[in-house]
């Protein structure tokens, strides 16, 4: 599962202090950086084994030459090349690379700042089920990034990444069908998709939930637990 930073702005509308709590907690609304900015690098990376394989076509190297370029793993940073390795990947419908090409482009790293190119790449991984890309997308339409503010389209590209098991994409998601942003107001849903990043280690989810559940009564918890349970059992088989 990708881990994604928070380095955007949070939303701050008009709402009651339960809402305002939880709009601070959970819509930190973060693009996803490149999954192996997340892991642990290898001890040895080399680069002139992977610079002849990639030349030659080798797509896994080419992508771990990007990666090594974009944080400087066994060879000085470089975005610029970092960012000319993702492409030529996603050129080829890696979507991966589209994703990561996509980030490169909304936050102007070794190519120019473009909200718009960074939406083109993110939407074909997006067609091609990458649930960082699907998130991206959502973040772009919840904030209005190069588009018009949508939360309809938000929460349709939200509820695809959580599906997915994007944790940030849950609770996202949980906190627009708290407020009924793009969605019709459902607190028991808000509180199944809080729930449900909650199982998977999200912290800030785990707060705003005792938030929701305050509201409700003590068969819509119990009903959206066991969803959400539920969720995670089928989420951990798929994972064997």
């Amino acid at each position: 599962m990708r881990i994604c930073d928070a380095w955007t702005t949070r939303y701050h509308r008009a709402m009651s202090r339960a809402a305002i709590f939880i709009l601070q907690a959970l819509l930190a609304a973060a693009l996803c950086v490149p999954a192996s900015a997340q892991v642990p690098a290898p001890a040895q990376v080399n680069v002139e084994d992977l610079k002849l394989r990639a030349v030659q076509g080798d797509k896994t190297a080419s992508r771990e030459l990007a990666e090594a370029y974009y944080l400087g793993r066994g060879i000085d940073q470089d975005f610029t090349q970092a960012a000319q390795w993702y492409e030529k990947l996603a050129k080829n419908g890696d979507a991966r690379a589209q994703t990561s090409l996509g980030l490169m482009y909304a936050r102007g790293y070794g190519v120019e700042k473009n909200i718009e190119t960074a939406r083109k790449w993110w939407s074909h991984a997006a067609a091609q089920n990458d649930p960082g890309a699907q998130y991206n997308l959502g973040v772009v339409y919840a904030e209005g990034r190069g588009v018009a503010k949508d939360d309809a389209r938000a929460a349709q590209w939200y509820s695809k990444a959580a599906m997915r098991g994007h944790i940030q994409a849950q609770h996202n998601l949980g906190l627009l069908y708290y407020q009924g942003r793009g969605v019709a107001r459902d607190v028991q849903r808000a509180y199944y998709w809080l729930a449900v990043a909650t199982l998977q280690g999200d912290d800030v989810a785990e707060r705003a939930l005792k938030k929701v559940a305050g509201i409700m009564s003590e068969a819509q918890i119990k009903a959206a637990d066991a969803e959400a349970a539920e969720w995670m059992r089928k989420a951990r088989q798929s994972w064997r």
